[in-house]
């Protein structure tokens, strides 16, 4: 059995036939599915979707890119749900920041991250991360809270973040099988074991073969193939073992 540890199943893609994404995943040995929190506006979706099926969760959380706190507050009203599991996706993001005042939106970023993290302690819920060039600033971020926990989404293979692995997980996506994910290939076995999560970030990311078409949860198996060709593992063990790490962390 396989969990799909993030995937946006409210995304507008899957509006048509989630119903039919969702069983296709059953069939393909993903039992569990966890929506993360990426757009509040999008969170009343997520939760329909989890309480019509038991086979799917979800989070609560703003992406790095919006920064609008009253939106977050907003969709705190969900997380004593019994589905909910998780705050975020949340994080840094420094991909995409404007060319003027970026040291401000930086800093608007952080604030919003400090925020999720005090309210995963707050409600001892593990963290939905997501990095992009931005892991020294995460990575002290993160080391002022002790005991914060969860899971490092689309692991973006910076050795810094290894030395988080006492508290936190690493979502390990379709990248993994692109011919040019030479980083995530080669930081791989560095994971430890019972550290290591699958996920898709469907409709995004999709693993190789299908690239250039909507990623699904079904695909998990193909990330768990590539991973355990890496690691020199079966396809069944590293099943078993990402599975039990997600339970764990979860709380499933």
């Amino acid at each position: 059995m396989f969990i799909d540890t993030h995937c946006h199943l409210n995304d507008v893609q899957f509006c048509e036939d989630v119903e039919k994404v969702i069983q296709e995943a059953l069939v393909n040995k993903v039992e569990k599915m966890i929506i993360p929190g990426a757009d509040p506006r999008e969170l009343h979706q997520a939760v329909l979707l989890a309480e019509k099926y038991s086979s799917v969760y979800f989070a609560v959380g703003i992406h790095p890119y919006d920064t609008d706190h009253g939106l977050l507050k907003d969709s705190l009203s969900m997380i004593n749900h019994p589905k909910c599991v998780a705050i975020g996706e949340c994080g840094l993001d420094y991909f995409r920041l404007p060319q003027a005042n970026q040291e401000c939106y930086k800093k608007a970023q952080k604030d919003l991250f400090i925020e999720h993290i005090q309210i995963a302690l707050q409600y001892d819920k593990p963290l939905i991360l997501h990095i992009r060039e931005a892991s020294r600033d995460a990575y002290e971020i993160l080391q002022q809270y002790p005991k914060a926990r969860g899971v490092l989404h689309c692991y973006n293979a910076d050795e810094i973040l290894l030395d988080l692995s006492n508290r936190f997980y690493y979502g390990i996506g379709g990248v993994c099988t692109f011919k040019n994910a030479k980083r995530i290939v080669e930081i791989l076995p560095k994971i430890p074991l019972d550290k290591i999560l699958l996920e898709t970030d469907a409709p995004y990311l999709t693993p190789t073969p299908y690239r250039g078409e909507r990623n699904k949860p079904a695909y998990i198996p193909i990330i768990a193939q590539k991973v355990a060709e890496i690691l020199e593992k079966s396809w069944e063990e590293i099943g078993e073992l990402s599975t039990q790490n997600g339970k764990k962390i979860f709380g499933f």
